[in-house]
């Protein structure tokens, strides 16, 4: 069921790793890279809560939520295919908000149907090997270019633009990547049939705009008091994680390379060591995400996303006084865990909260906890970057890692019924 997920997070994953890089070599300058990625968090905030409601709502011959898991990949296997070869900034900047858009389609849509489709008791188990896809999917999408040198491609060889050949063909294959392992999901795992009861509730509260948009107002304003607890702890390692995607390359080309020029060899050289260290975070997060299961059921999973946030925090903290890749490889291991965890442990922690005939529109609106610190971020970051930051990516990683701590200390507040998994 959730290998089409892993199709999606190398998507995600492609843009992490990648998309600085791409605007660096277009000519961005480093204290306009936050607003160049307005786009995921905007196209989130704005496309993800009404899907999630609309998909609520929806009754058709394929399912609930699969037309939108179809929709979107299209749209994003055609996006993903024309990024590399944006000849302009502003080129790059448009299909990034398209390529969101899309991935937004198919993202919530999928997160709710874990929750259709599993037993209470099976949900931990459902939702963190999602996050183990998400981390098998990235080390590969983080990894794909340095294998691409491995097998005798040129790193160094670029188009007119300075976008290297290697980045080019990793996006191709993401692109059919995320189309084929959704429609193996979509055709393996059908949705199961609706009760009478809820075809019964959708033929008298039938598909439209305005009815999807009323759900998405009553349910905001009917959002249990734990699900409000965790907007927080969501702000503090939100915006911690995106500034540490935007500026990990531009920090270690200052750290290792000496450089802060984009278009040298020794930046394209760090951007395929940045590569094999998110291939590496996140080959950890696969592990460690199966490995949570039973440390949240034992523990809950609110301890233990708690005890990840801090492990990646000091990882984050300690990220610029490291001069050695060995080293960086090392605190890798932190920002791994913290991350297997923000993909799975929360949503374990929402899912005992909401209704299931509501699972589409909270996830959609537990999508805002996200993308809200995303869009503080991209917008507060170039105000201060130079003034209190100095213009160096590395104070950047110092503040993440301070925010993932107030993070950790934030989820610890957060009350519900996540302690009460099954055992």
């Amino acid at each position: 069921m959730n290998l089409g997920f892993l199709g999606l997070q190398f998507s995600f994953g492609l843009q992490q790793a990648n998309m600085a890089p791409i605007y660096g070599y277009l000519g961005a300058d480093e204290a306009s890279l936050p607003l160049l990625w307005l786009a995921g968090p905007v196209t989130g905030l704005l496309i993800q809560p009404l899907i999630g409601a609309m998909s609520d709502r929806t009754s058709s011959r394929l399912g609930r939520r699969t037309p939108y898991f179809l929709v979107g990949a299209v749209l994003c296997s055609l996006c993903l295919f024309a990024m590399p070869y944006s000849p302009t900034l502003w080129i790059a900047a448009s299909l990034l908000w398209i390529l969101d858009a899309a991935n937004n389609v198919t993202m919530e849509p999928y997160r709710a149907y874990v929750g259709d489709r599993l037993a209470p008791e099976q949900r931990a188990t459902g939702f963190l090997t999602q996050s183990a896809f998400t981390g098998l999917a990235q080390t590969l999408s983080y990894l794909a270019p340095s294998i691409l040198v491995w097998v005798g491609f040129s790193k160094d060889a670029v188009d007119a633009n300075g976008i290297p050949d290697i980045t080019r063909i990793a996006f191709a294959i993401g692109a059919v990547l995320s189309l084929t392992t959704i429609l193996w999901s979509v055709v393996r795992v059908p949705e199961l049939p609706l009760p009478a009861e809820e075809r019964a509730r959708l033929a008298a509260t039938p598909l439209t705009l305005a009815g999807a948009l009323g759900d998405l107002r009553l349910a905001l304003v009917e959002m249990p008091r734990p699900m409000r607890q965790l907007a927080l702890a969501m702000l503090c390692q939100w915006y911690a994680m995106f500034a540490y995607w935007q500026f990990i390359t531009f920090a270690l080309a200052r750290s290792l390379a000496g450089t802060t020029d984009a278009r040298s060899q020794a930046f394209r050289d760090t951007a395929l060591t940045v590569g094999q260290l998110g291939a590496f975070y996140n080959a950890v997060a696969f592990v460690a995400a199966i490995a949570l299961v039973p440390v949240a059921r034992r523990f809950g999973a609110r301890r233990a996303h708690a005890g990840c946030l801090l492990a990646s925090g000091a990882a984050m903290l300690a990220i610029p006084g490291i001069g050695s890749e060995a080293g960086l490889f090392v605190a890798m291991l932190g920002i791994g865990v913290g991350w297997a965890s923000m993909m799975g442990n929360p949503y374990v922690m929402l899912i005992d909260m909401i209704p299931p005939e509501r699972n589409g529109v909270y996830m959609g609106i537990f999508n805002m906890f996200i993308v809200i610190p995303m869009m503080i971020e991209s917008l507060t970051i170039p105000l201060f970057y130079g003034p209190l930051l100095g213009g160096d990516a590395r104070h950047v990683l110092l503040l993440a890692g301070g925010l993932m701590i107030a993070g950790a200390a934030a989820t610890m507040r957060v009350g519900g019924r996540e302690d009460a998994l099954p055992r």
